[in-house]
């Protein structure tokens, strides 16, 4: 019988080890007594002993719109409560460094673009993908959001998983991807997490990367409108168009704050120059996730022609045999530079084509003030490829429909970015197509008589040809609806001025609708705006607040996690 300090070195040991090195342990114990013939002598460890080997993991999520920090921040709660040590980081504050280290690793991460991860997460993300080392030690688990209308759902998680575990890693829970409809397998997914769990606090590992889906929810309905007018908001001189388009739908149910996705359907000339190229019949039906389509519908309703993805051009290479540089590329500049040897080829590269990505859009109406209807703003999307002027798809198919056309869309709602009380102040800041949702905000609080005070940043570039939804704004403004606004027209004057040009100058004002307990919500683009406006935020808190920069960015954290700083930014 061991007693005093080697007792105490062995229970130690025990409680120091994960559950390999306890079998490794056993074994070498076990030949150490076949090599030396004695008595067999009996250890006794308490049961207590075993069972308190500490259970200790580290949660961490990767964030757009705050979805997983939700989520992650309610599965630490739920560890906690069942005994288990548990850190909470987000992947922009955890220490690179510290991944060798970890033992139990679980992350919930979202997918956002063309399959690209977070922000918050990038470097994270490039970190795991772009640095030689090893993690035989780690055990993990990756919690995947996405959205199934987009073809690289959940890719950002699919790769986080799959290079963790070329690192040598080894998976706890299977990798779980979730769409939109994420709550209930999240937290069967996490419950699971904890169940594998065994006596000694150690969870068994899943030797196969086995992959769980989830079907697309039942309630992701598609509505069927009608086109009631669509409006060019910009002057005729100005350099952009942005069209505000009115739907007509029955029965649609939507919030402020949500947006509607629409997929585009494809230009029919250019399907037809594909057909005769191809040499396909174009009735000639074809199977497509496990529903028949003729080719021609095929190509013109559900998959992408017009920039491929890269995995698109080289199963093309493939197909044709020749070797294609990689780039932004249409399926028709494809077959007239790579042209097919036949048309049963043509079918085979039909098969490895992407679905066409949904193209979101603000909602800038109101249930309470709209009823019955769906708003959007729509800014024409020009680009320049090989010196050449192009359109984008989604704006040049909203662009051709006229009043009386019909066009089918479904609601993505946004629960992160919701009105708050009626008594509430709120502050909104979207310069160019980021009004949209304040469109929305105000009317909604107009039409249901919320105390509330509104304060509205918008930016664009002259205040004569740009300024969206203008007569609007000062009739609400003028009815005390709209208690303050605050414009930026960078065309207008020497000194270029931007939204967070003015909310420095407003600061003083803005830290006191803050320190009053006011809503903020910024949306727009991403970059540059959307860093810009975050900068002069932290900047109106230290100097307003007299806080450190330190303490003006826990500040700003705090007005995330109580709710009250939220952004939609693409």
């Amino acid at each position: 019988m061991l007693t005093g300090p080697k007792f105490k070195l062995l229970t130690d040991l025990i409680s120091e080890s994960s559950k390999e090195e306890l079998i490794w342990i056993n074994g070498y114990l076990s030949a150490l007594l076949g090599q030396q013939p004695q008595p067999a002598v009996a250890v006794a460890v308490p049961v207590s002993v075993a069972a308190a080997a500490p259970k200790k993991i580290t949660i961490t999520y990767g964030t757009e719109t705050g979805n997983s920090k939700k989520l992650a921040t309610e599965f630490a709660a739920k560890a906690k409560k069942n005994g288990i040590q548990t850190k909470l980081v987000g992947l922009d504050q955890y220490r690179l460094t510290d991944l060798p280290k970890e033992e139990y690793f679980i992350t919930v991460i979202s997918t956002q673009g063309e399959g690209e991860p977070p922000t918050a997460a990038q470097k994270f993300y490039d970190h795991i993908h772009n640095n030689g080392f090893k993690i035989p030690q780690l055990k993990f688990g990756v919690l995947a959001l996405g959205d199934t209308a987009y073809p690289q759902f959940c890719k950002a998680g699919e790769d986080v998983d799959s290079q963790l575990q070329k690192l040598g890693g080894n998976r706890i829970v299977p990798l779980q991807k979730c769409d939109l409809d994420y709550e209930e397998l999240a937290h069967s997914w996490f419950s699971d997490l904890l169940k594998s769990f065994d006596n000694a606090g150690v969870p068994a590992i899943v030797a196969a990367p086995v992959v769980t889906d989830q079907k697309k929810p039942a309630g992701k309905k598609t509505y069927t409108g009608t086109i009631l007018s669509s409006i060019n908001l910009n002057a005729n001189n100005s350099d952009r168009k942005t069209y505000h388009i009115e739907i007509a739908a029955e029965g649609v149910e939507y919030l402020p704050g949500d947006s509607i996705a629409i997929i585009p359907e494809n230009p029919a000339a250019i399907v037809e120059e594909i057909l005769a190229l191809s040499q396909t019949d174009p009735a000639k039906n074809i199977s497509w996730k496990n529903e028949t389509f003729t080719i021609k519908d095929l190509l013109t309703q559900k998959l992408n022609i017009t920039y491929l993805l890269e995995k698109s051009v080289k199963q093309y290479a493939t197909i044709v045999g020749q070797d294609i540089p990689a780039g932004r590329v249409g399926l028709l500049e494809l077959l007239q530079k790579y042209p097919l040897k036949d048309a049963t080829q043509f079918e085979a590269i039909v098969l490895g084509l992407t679905p066409t990505a949904p193209r979101i859009y603000n909602i800038a109406s109101s249930p309470a003030a709209h009823e019955g209807e769906v708003h959007i703003t729509v800014l024409q999307d020009v680009f320049t490829v090989n010196g050449e002027k192009q359109y984008g798809l989604g704006t040049s198919f909203l662009e051709s429909k006229k009043p009386g056309d019909e066009i089918s869309f479904f609601i993505q709602p946004n629960k992160r970015f919701r009105l708050p009380a009626a008594d509430k102040d709120v502050i909104m800041i979207g310069p160019g197509t980021g009004i949209a949702p304040f469109r929305s905000f105000t009317a909604e609080r107009d039409a249901t008589g919320a105390a509330g005070r509104n304060w509205l940043f918008f930016g664009e570039g002259r205040f004569t040809d740009d300024f969206l939804y203008q007569t609007e704004w000062q009739n609400w403004f003028n009815t005390d609806v709209l208690t303050k606004v605050s414009l930026a027209f960078h065309k207008d004057s020497a000194d270029k001025p931007f939204v967070h040009h003015r909310i420095l100058q407003h600061g003083a004002e803005l830290f006191e609708w803050m320190q009053n307990g006011a809503y903020l919500y910024l949306c727009g683009e991403k970059d540059p705006m959307s860093k810009e406006v975050e900068a002069a935020l932290l900047t109106v808190i230290e100097r307003e607040g007299k806080l450190s920069a330190e303490d003006a960015a826990k500040y700003f954290e705090q007005l995330k996690t109580e709710g009250r700083y939220a952004k939609d930014v693409y």
